[in-house]
């Protein structure tokens, strides 16, 4: 018969710290986003690509058309801030885990959110911003479909 070993240190009892805890709500909102993530995902794919005339119909007027309908305006803005976050989320699980210095975690921790800060106010801008029909811009260089001014 086979006896286990006694550990080297003593169990210290958990100490509980007060108030948020991170990590638990960075794992719901992965399980959730994810779920939520995959519908747009694929609705977004089957739209662009299967709805239609498929790939060959996406063009510069194919997004103009999207992106005037506000349905598909907040669709997009909740894909990229889904993606973004749940992405950052995960690199900042990876940076936890693998990141043993104090300054490096900090130092990669501040660079995951400044990047991720900065293409969700990029990408918003970019999303709600959009005028395929800018004034004061030579009618040779319009789309088609935009009026003359």
């Amino acid at each position: 018969m086979s006896t286990i070993e006694a550990p080297r240190s003593p169990l210290k009892p958990a100490r509980r710290r007060r108030g948020i805890n991170v990590e638990k709500w960075g794992w719901i909102y992965m399980r959730a986003s994810g779920v939520v993530l995959v519908v747009l995902i694929f609705g977004h794919l089957f739209v662009n690509l299967v709805a239609g005339a498929g790939v060959k119909a996406i063009d510069f007027a194919f997004v103009a058309g999207k992106l005037a309908d506000p349905f598909w305006v907040v669709w997009d803005t909740l894909l990229l801030w889904l993606a973004l976050l749940h992405g950052a989320n995960g690199m900042r699980t990876i940076v936890n885990d693998y990141a043993n210095n104090r300054m490096v975690r900090r130092l990669m921790l501040g660079a995951i959110a400044l990047s991720t800060i900065a293409l969700i106010t990029l990408g918003t801008l970019v999303i709600y911003t959009f005028d395929p029909c800018p004034a004061g811009s030579p009618a040779n260089l319009l789309p088609s479909f935009c009026p003359v001014r």
